[in-house]
């Protein structure tokens, strides 16, 4: 045994099992365990696909704490039994010390010595949460809300913008810009009176005469009073009326859903099939947050009932988002996660890879922004998430699996090989839409003092303005010339607007007052106030069997039958996927991104666009339209999420 190691015993709840040579790994040379004494607490559960290793190298790479086996001169069979059960079933010994689980995975070694273990160190409940998504094949899918999936108005927000339209319209001369500004401002005043008639009279009518009355729906909630929300939906306009407080109608909304949202939803749960686990980050206000994601998800599909209010994370404006927080009770590991919003700078910078930046939502300013391609952009997201999906387990199973299965206790931890990574398939750089500061949409809920300060300013200034400005308090900022995968056009029939560029605002309708250089915006303060006194109160927060022989390495599976049938089939379609040739930039940003961020780093060894998806014989029919749609859009590759 190595000079710095010791002895430790060991034992599985009050029976003594025998006696381990512990010798630290490299990185560790200080680890000990608690009392000298190794307590087993309990074992996994069996995994079905995945061996323990690789689970435990996916979600705390290169985490090997110590190496432990026995030099003790009789045989121990408590101990033989238990690596041997371990390694047969696929299970791990797990230790709990504070809030950190430590894994004895049973390995095979080259000298046939048992037992023998190495000993990770896991964030407690990750390991269970991870091998399921990884036996299931599930990765993890962050949505934001406003301005990605949602746009939402109350009566105050609606004034504002029709004030703040009105005062451009006194003061612009050309006559394309006008029109375009007056067909805005048509829009406003259209929703704003839908928005009035369900304040006054609990029912609707649209521009055809129908009339819609309110539907009372359950609302979840953490106590076991009853909530009932009165809810009208337009579904044939993609509108929906609601009351974030039922018995307060200054809290009744407004909210334009982004269309195709139930493409991108049916794949997520198509045929009841989990393909992603689903969260929320967004910087609303919480009741605002669950409401507007129960009309985005009213049967509970994608997150359950139960689930709701841990999955939901509202973030403080002016904090950055962070997947680390969206994931605080372990459910999920970064590397195993993809986020969509239509800003990437508002996350972690080391999570920003992560990030598939979406075009903002904007149906007043640019409503045909949405079917101006034959992609509409929530398509597009569903296709992104379908090759990263694709990609990351193509990997998993074909490579990183094939190498765990080849590992030894004898092997040097530093020898494992890296695990698979989100961001090795997402280009997650933000690039110009392509039609510059000129189109930008007007500011949602920027009051008409800013507007008048901003139009007086040049436009280099404001351009600069943009770049220096911080992040205020209680909204974010973003980005005017954010990614367009899908194109904004924006509502103007003449050459094209000049509109000076204002930086865009998140709805925030429960927000805090916003102070702007002096100017004073009340953020629906009135509606905050009404939202606080909602009814329902704030959040909160194994047996081994008999063994089979021993082996001198672990089983490999069958990869092949591991690829289920709904991944892209072969390898021409693949190879065909607009976003396939940008391979060789996406290195160069993997490279980087190693360099900023090693534990989470993973380089594909195998060039992608050479390697198929899958081995299944034909083409799903939701996959089948993902390629589809792929070869209708003429975008210039860059502008999509890329393979690495």
């Amino acid at each position: 045994m190595n000079r710095l190691g010791f002895k430790i015993e060991v034992f599985e709840g009050d029976a003594r099992l025998g006696e381990l040579d512990v010798t630290p790994v490299t990185a560790f040379q200080n680890f000990r365990f608690p009392n000298n004494e190794i307590r087993i607490h309990h074992r996994t559960f069996r995994s079905e696909r995945c061996p323990p290793l690789s689970i435990l190298q996916a979600v705390s790479a290169f985490n090997v704490r110590c190496k432990l086996d026995s030099s003790f001169p009789v045989e121990q069979p408590a101990l033989i039994n238990l690596h041997a059960s371990c390694f047969h079933e696929m299970k791990t010994a797990v230790a709990v010390v504070g809030d950190e689980e430590l894994h004895l995975v049973a390995m095979p070694s080259k000298r046939k010595k048992f037992p023998c273990f190495w000993c990770y160190a896991v964030p407690v409940r990750l390991y269970d949460a991870c091998m399921g998504m990884l036996n299931l094949r599930c990765l993890a899918i962050v949505f934001d809300l406003d301005e990605t999936l949602i746009v939402a108005n109350t009566m105050k927000s609606f004034e504002d913008r029709i004030e703040a339209l009105r005062s451009w319209l006194s003061r612009e001369s050309d006559p394309s810009r006008v029109q375009g500004m007056s067909a805005e401002l048509k829009r406003y005043l259209e929703d704003r009176l839908l928005l009035k008639q369900f304040i006054e009279t609990n029912s609707v009518v649209d521009s055809n005469g129908k009339l819609y009355q309110v539907q009372m729906e359950e609302v979840p909630s953490l106590t076991e009073q009853k909530v009932l929300r009165p809810v009208v939906r337009v579904q044939d306009r993609n509108i929906v009326l609601t009351r974030i407080n039922p018995e307060i109608r200054d809290t009744s909304v407004l909210v334009r859903l982004r269309p195709a949202w139930e493409d991108l939803r049916c794949y997520l749960t198509a045929r009841g099939r989990k393909r992603f686990e689903v969260y929320v980050c967004t910087m609303a206000e919480r009741d605002y947050a669950l409401e507007m994601w129960r009309l985005l998800d009213p049967g509970a599909h994608l997150i359950g009932s139960k689930q709701v209010f841990d999955r939901v994370i509202c973030v403080k404006s002016g904090s950055r988002k962070s997947l680390l927080n969206v994931f605080h009770d372990g459910m999920c590991h970064p590397k195993m996660a993809m986020v969509i919003d239509d800003r990437s700078k508002v996350w972690e910078d080391k999570d920003q890879p992560r990030v598939h930046v979406v075009p903002a939502f904007t149906p007043y300013y640019a409503p045909q922004a949405e079917t101006a391609n034959a992609v509409p952009v929530l398509c597009v997201a569903r296709n992104v998430a379908c090759n990263v999906r694709g990609c990351f387990f193509k990997e998993f199973d074909e490579n990183f699996l094939q190498r765990i299965a080849e590992v030894f206790f004898e092997d040097e931890v530093g020898s494992l090989p890296h695990p698979p990574d989100v961001s090795s398939y997402l280009m997650s750089e933000e690039v110009p839409n392509g039609n510059g500061q000129a189109n930008a949409p007007i500011s949602e809920g920027i009051g008409g003092t800013e507007v008048e300060r901003r139009l007086n300013q040049p436009d280099d200034k404001l351009s600069a303005d943009l770049v220096s400005r911080p992040m205020a308090n209680s909204v974010e900022f973003r980005h005017e010339t954010s990614q367009s995968t899908a194109g904004i056009v924006p509502n103007v029939t003449g050459p094209g607007s000049s509109r000076p560029l204002i930086p865009s605002q998140k709805p925030g309708l429960l927000g805090p007052p916003v102070k702007h250089d002096g100017s004073f915006i009340d953020r629906d303060y009135d509606m905050k106030k009404g939202i606080l006194n909602m009814r329902h109160s704030p959040d909160i927060r194994g047996q081994s069997s008999a063994e089979p022989p021993l082996i001198s390495r672990p089983p490999v599976p069958a990869y092949g039958s591991w690829l289920v049938e709904d991944d892209i089939s072969n390898r021409t379609q693949t190879n065909n996927w607009p976003f396939a040739p940008a391979k060789e930039s996406n290195v160069v940003k993997s490279e980087k991104h190693q360099a900023q961020q090693k534990q989470f780093s993973h380089k594909m060894e195998v060039p992608v666009s050479n390697v198929p998806l899958s081995q299944t014989p034909q083409l799903k029919a939701e996959e089948a339209t993902s390629v589809s749609d792929f070869r209708r859009q003429n975008i210039p590759t860059k502008l999509h999420l890329s393979v690495t």
